[in-house]
């Protein structure tokens, strides 16, 4: 690896920490950089992990430990045992199965929180509500499914977490992403270990996006999620990365290019 493939892999992996720590789908940009750099698509998937554990740990440590913040990680304790089974079957899936089908279908699924977040703004800019019970088999199955698609492929999980922590479990999106972050967490450990046992891991790139990434998070954690009117601009990074992530997945850029000069 040489100097300019280790600065694009820090560099890459400290906006991704950003990313990833206020909104999501920061892994669009490590997973391309990993394969732009000529690493197949199952090898890039478990090398990302690398990077993605210390991001989401010192997203986590650096969050300010106010008396909000330790209210938000004890009511987040009941979705860690759905994210974690998830987890390891979709790692486990990850090993064997084409991600291309799945994408396709997140892709859909982006396009409607896409929409909502245009058309219905309303109902991402609410305030935490504290008498909803969070508690319910709905709740444990949508968390279960996104926790299986993290541990698959792991590109826009956050944002995945963060409208079911908004949409359905209704907190406000400064206090989801509390607890989203926490989720990360906790939805990366067992898939880091099973795409570990596998052997696909690629350690040097793994480490330089890592050192990166761990950056960005602390950062992002204890300097602009206190900023007043975040949860204003978590929504317009969600729009902007989703139509990013859209675009990415159903391969708007290269479809675009073939019409012009074909």
């Amino acid at each position: 690896m040489n100097a300019f493939e280790l600065a694009a892999y820090i560099v890459g992996g400290f906006a991704a920490g950003i990313i990833n720590t206020l909104a999501g789908n920061g892994s669009a940009i490590t997973l391309s950089l990993l394969m732009a750099f000529g690493m197949s698509p199952n090898v890039a998937n478990a090398t990302n992990r690398v990077g993605i554990l210390p991001q989401a740990l010192s997203a986590v440590l650096s969050l300010k430990k106010t008396k909000r913040t330790k209210k938000l990680f004890f009511d987040s304790f009941w979705f860690f045992i759905p994210i974690t089974l998830g987890s390891i079957l979709g790692a486990f899936l990850a090993i064997d199965i084409d991600p291309e089908l799945l994408k396709k279908i997140i892709g859909l699924l982006m396009i409607g929180i896409l929409f909502t977040l245009v058309k219905n703004p309303k109902k991402w800019l609410i305030n935490t509500d504290i008498g909803k019970s969070k508690k319910t088999l709905g709740n444990f199955l949508l968390f279960f499914a996104i926790g299986t698609y993290g541990g698959f492929i792991q590109m826009g999980i956050g944002i995945l977490l963060l409208t079911a922590l908004v949409l359905v479990a209704k907190y406000s999106l400064r206090d989801g992403n509390v607890i989203k972050l926490l989720l990360a967490l906790i939805l990366i450990i067992p898939s880091f270990f099973v795409f570990l046992s596998s052997g696909q891991i690629q350690w040097i790139p793994g480490l330089s996006i890592a050192i990166g990434s761990s950056a960005g998070g602390f950062f992002a954690a204890r300097y602009l999620l206190n900023f007043p009117n975040i949860n204003l601009y978590i929504r317009y990074l969600l729009i902007l990365l989703l139509v990013i992530a859209i675009s990415l997945i159903f391969k708007l850029p290269q479809l675009f290019t073939q019409f012009v000069f074909n």
